[in-house]
Order: C-alpha cells, then sequence, then structure tokens
C-alpha cells in the first residue's frame, strides 16, 4: 500500500514538472484526428471524462483498455450516441467477451462526421492555373468521416493488478481524400483493497503521423493517471469519486474530475467538471491567442440499470455545457451477461 501511494505521487510529480516544462511550447491545434479527443460514453463524460481508474466497463476500451478486463461478466457491449457540435454525429460501440485465464477481448469503433456539407469550389478556366488546381469533383456537396476501427485486450496479471492495451486504425475522409495512421493504448488500474479504490494510468495514441498531401500531422497523444473511490457505500447508497491529471502532446495539464450517487444499486445521478481545461493558449511565434482552445465546461447526467436473470441492462444520459456553442447530449445503452 505504503509502495503504490508512493508511486502514484511520483506520477503526479512528474505531470507537474511536464506541464511548467512546457508551458512556452504549446503545440494547440497542431495534432491531427482530433475526433479521439471527443469523450465517448454518457457515464464517462457526466464525470468529467475522469474515466482512468474505472473497472470492468466495456467503454474503457476508448480510455484504459485495462478497465475492461472482466472478472465477474462473460461478456459486455455498448453502444453510444452523441449529438456533437453544429450537428455532427458521434457514434462509438464496443463489445467485450471473457476468455477467463487468458483475459479479455474486445472489438469496437468511433464513427465522426457530417455529410451534405454545401461545396465551394474552385474553378478557373486560365490555362496557367488550370494545373494548380486540385479539387476535381463537382458535387455540390461533400462529406467528412472520421473512423477509429480497435482490438482490445485486457487481463488481470495479478489479482489486483489489471493491464490493457488496444490497437487501432484510424482513417479521416474529407471529399474523397483520406489518410490513415495507426496507433496504440496502453494501460494499468491497480486496486487498493479499501473502499472499492483504484489507482492507474494511461497512454493514449502512440503511433504514426496521419498525412494529407505532403503535410503530416501527430495524433493526440497524451498520458494521463487517475484514482477513483467511494468514500461511502452502504446497502442503499454509493457515492463514488474519480479524479484525473491528463497531460496531453498539445495542451496544459488538464484536472478531470466527476461524482456518482447511486440508490439501491439501481438509479445514478452524475456531475463532473474539467480543470484549467478552458482558457487562451500561446503559440510559438503567434503570441496568446483570443480564443478559447476549450469549449467544455461542466457536465451532468444521470443512468439506470436493471438485471434480468443472467442480463444487466443499463441505459445513461449526459449534458456537457459548451462555451457559445450548443451543449453536447449523450445517450449510452449497455449490456452485460453473466
Amino acid at each position: 500500500m505504503k509502495t503504490v501511494t508512493q508511486v502514484f505521487i511520483c506520477m503526479l510529480a512528474l505531470f507537474v514538472l511536464a506541464d511548467i516544462g512546457t508551458a512556452q511550447d504549446r503545440k494547440a491545434g497542431l495534432t491531427g484526428a482530433p475526433f479521439l479527443k471527443v469523450g465517448v460514453g454518457a457515464r464517462t463524460t457526466s464525470m468529467g471524462s475522469a474515466a482512468t481508474a474505472f473497472y470492468q466497463d466495456v467503454t474503457q476500451m476508448f480510455y484504459n483498455p485495462a478497465g475492461m478486463a472482466l472478472k465477474d461478466q462473460t461478456m459486455q457491449a455498448t453502444f453510444s450516441y452523441n449529438r456533437w457540435i453544429a450537428d455532427i454525429s458521434h457514434n462509438a460501440a464496443g463489445v467485450s467477451y471473457n476468455l477467463q485465464d487468458i483475459g479479455t477481448v474486445g472489438v469496437g469503433f468511433i464513427l465522426f462526421g457530417l455529410s451534405d456539407i454545401p461545396a465551394d469550389r474552385d474553378k478557373t478556366t486560365n490555362p496557367d492555373l488550370v494545373p494548380f488546381v486540385t479539387d476535381n469533383n463537382t458535387s455540390t456537396t461533400y462529406n467528412y468521416t472520421d473512423l477509429a476501427l480497435q482490438l482490445s485486450f485486457s487481463r488481470y496479471v495479478m489479482d489486483r493488478l489489471a493491464l490493457g492495451v488496444t490497437v487501432k486504425y484510424i482513417s479521416q475522409t474529407i471529399d474523397g481524400e483520406g489518410a490513415s495512421a495507426v496507433a496504440f493504448d496502453f494501460g494499468s488500474v491497480y486496486h487498493i483493497g479499501v473502499l472499492d479504490w483504484t489507482i492507474a494510468a494511461r497512454f493514449n495514441n502512440l503511433g504514426s503521423d496521419i498525412k494529407y498531401y505532403d503535410i503530416a500531422f501527430g495524433l493526440p497523444l497524451q498520458f494521463t493517471i487517475g484514482t477513483a473511490l467511494a468514500p461511502y457505500e452502504d446497502d442503499m447508497n454509493k457515492i463514488y469519486f474519480a479524479v484525473d491529471a491528463t497531460k496531453p502532446q498539445d495542451g496544459p495539464l488538464y484536472f478531470f474530475s466527476g461524482l456518482e450517487y447511486t440508490l439501491m444499486k439501481m438509479v445514478s445521478v452524475r456531475g463532473g467538471y474539467k480543470f484549467n481545461y478552458s482558457g487562451t493558449d500561446e503559440t510559438p511565434g503567434f503570441g496568446k491567442s483570443a480564443v478559447n482552445t476549450t469549449i467544455e465546461g461542466f457536465s451532468a447526467g444521470a443512468g439506470f440499470k436493471t438485471k434480468l436473470d443472467d442480463w444487466a441492462i443499463g441505459l445513461d444520459y449526459s449534458y456537457t455545457q459548451m462555451d457559445i456553442l450548443d451543449a453536447a447530449h449523450r445517450i449510452t445503452l449497455t449490456i452485460g451477461m453473466k
């Protein structure tokens, strides 16, 4: 217990030092595949996306693959619908299966995009300029689609320690032009043994650049540590608290927090907030921007779950407040089987 706590404190200290050391070298907006930053799942997003230390949850394949490892269920499946900003659709689904002594395997996808965008195409009859025109499509509208397909594996290597890895194929297509990349996520979850307390760490989006024409963009790499615990629990009530510290490659150090109250193991209400997540940023050579680098504010939500024989069914909703733009609404259906 003492050793684990010391390791956790050292990891947090490294986060602070990393943030101080990069404070003057921001890269906001310079990474590709930004859809990978959008939270998946109504429960996790309603708790401010402080999801790193969650466990036995199929949605964790999109955050910390170690948290996907199952012990008391054979299978879990989830589907999440997100009405994102500017009418952009954001859907995700995943299935995990417990192979007992081998571990838990999962497959999932994230689909993000918008259709029928009015096209403003550059056309010219000047023979000197025709060779420089790259847009040869003729339709009056165009689509863009972001896709992530992933395969995850997790396993309890010790009674209290789970490790996990995800490999994912990432594709972005706009008006017929596409780019792709491959990335990996790594994670761990450790159970302290009291108060349903877990500590965890994850490393997301380590992979190849995504390249359009001759311009390559790195993926939104980030490292996160987190903890979650239930300071109070009895037969009727449970209070669950989670907090994450995350350091993305293209931003400062963020703190995510969330609180969940569950009544009779059936009905839950939740709230969350992301600290240091809204504000201006500074780009080398350009000075401080007058535009917020992030737009999310507080979040809230509720959930209901029930059991039918060997099946467990959960339905969750989350609301995320946005700066200037319309709020985001998510609905997630989760099914588990013993």
